[in-house]
C-alpha cells in the first residue's frame, strides 16, 4: 500500500521561499557568534613552539662551580695561615676589607687617598694610553696588512721591540716627558700597541682573495674596500688584539705606578708594603684581578655585540 502526501500550491511556494532564504538560525544568537569568532581567531593564530625545559642541573653546576673554586682557595689559605704570625688569615683580611671599603673615596692629601680614587686614577691612565695605542695601532695594522712593502719594512722593527719588558720603556718616558704621569701613559701606549698592530695586520692578510678580486672588478675605491670588505672581515681579529692590549695595559700600570709614585693602585700597593700592611696588599691583589676581569668581560660583550656574520 502506497501512501502519498499532497501539498497545496501555497505550501509548495512557502517551502520554496524557505529553501532560498539564508540560514540565520546559528548566527542569530549573539553567544554563538562570539564563540565562532573566537574559535576562528584561535585557528588563525599560529601555534607557539613549546618552551625548552630548563636544565636545572647545568644551571646549578654553572653557578656553584666558581663558588666552589673560591671556597677551595680560601680554605687552603686558611689552613696555611692557621698558625702564622706574619701572614694574615682570610678572616683578618675580610675585616680589613670591610673597614677599607666603608669609605673608599676619602682624601687626606695627595699621598693619602682611598682605594677608590687610586683605582680611578689608574683606570684613567690606562684609558689614555690604551686609547692612543688604538688610534695608532689599528690603522697601522691595516696599512701593514695591505702593503707588502711596508710590511717588510716594519716587521723587523715590531719583532725587535715587542719582546722588550714594559718597565724598560719607563726610563725613556721619564727622560722625554720629565714627569711621572705622562711617562706611565707612554709605557702603557708602547706596550699595548703591539697586539693591536699584529692582530689587525694578520686579519687583513687573511681576507679571502675572492673578495678583493670582486672589489677590483667593481673598481671600488680604497675607502670602500676598507669599510665594506676589510673592516667586517678583520673585526674579530681586531677585537682579539684589543682584548690582549687592555690586559697588558692593566698589568703594566700597576708596575709603572710602583716606580713612579703618585696616586694609583700600583703606588697604593707599594705604599702599603712600606707600611707593612700585608692585609691591604692582599686586598689590592683581589681588586686588581676583579677590575681586570671586568675589563675583559666588557670587551667580550662588545665583541659579541658588533658582529658582521
Amino acid at each position: 500500500m502506497v501512501s502519498a502526501v499532497f501539498h497545496s500550491p501555497l505550501d509548495a511556494s512557502e517551502a520554496h521561499k524557505a529553501s532560498r532564504a539564508p540560514a540565520t538560525t546559528s548566527s542569530s544568537n549573539p553567544m554563538t557568534s562570539a564563540v565562532l569568532a573566537s574559535s576562528s581567531a584561535a585557528a588563525a593564530k599560529p601555534a607557539t613552539p613549546p618552551r625548552a625545559p630548563i636544565d636545572w642541573g647545568a644551571l646549578v653546576l654553572k653557578t656553584l662551580s666558581p663558588v666552589a673554586g673560591l671556597a677551595l682557595l680560601i680554605g687552603i689559605w686558611a689552613l696555611l695561615t692557621m698558625n702564622s704570625t706574619t701572614f694574615p688569615t682570610p678572616a683578618a683580611t675580610w675585616q680589613a676589607a670591610v673597614v677599607l671599603f666603608s669609605d673608599p673615596f676619602y682624601s687626606n692629601g695627595p699621598n693619602d687617598q682611598g682605594i677608590g680614587w687610586n683605582i680611578l686614577f689608574s683606570l684613567k691612565r690606562v684609558a689614555m694610553g690604551f686609547g692612543l695605542a688604538a688610534l695608532v695601532g689599528i690603522p697601522l695594522g691595516f696599512i701593514i696588512g695591505r702593503s707588502r712593502v711596508i710590511s717588510s719594512m716594519l716587521n723587523p722593527i715590531i719583532s725587535l721591540l715587542r719582546p722588550v719588558s714594559p718597565l724598560a720603556w719607563l726610563p725613556i718616558g721619564l727622560l722625554v716627558f720629565k714627569s711621572a704621569d705622562p711617562a706611565a701613559i707612554w709605557t702603557i701606549f708602547i706596550c699595548s700597541i703591539w697586539p693591536m698592530i699584529i692582530n689587525t695586520a694578520v686579519g687583513v692578510q687573511r681576507v679571502p682573495e675572492d673578495y678583493l678580486n670582486v672589489a677590483k672588478v667593481l673598481n671600488l675605491s680604497e675607502w670602500k674596500i676598507v669599510t665594506k670588505i676589510l673592516f667586517p672581515s678583520v673585526l674579530p681579529y681586531m677585537l682579539t688584539g684589543v682584548r690582549l692590549s687592555v690586559g697588558t695595559a692593566w698589568l703594566v700600570i700597576v708596575a709603572a705606578e710602583m716606580l713612579t709614585g703618585g696616586v694609583g693602585i700600583g703606588f697604593w700597593v707599594w705604599d702599603e708594603w712600606n707600611n707593612l700592611n700585608v692585609q691591604h696588599i692582599i686586598i689590592a691583589i683581589f681588586v686588581i684581578g676583579v677590575v681586570g676581569l671586568l675589563l675583559e668581560n666588557a670587551l667580550v660583550a662588545i665583541a659579541k655585540r658588533f658582529s658582521f656574520e
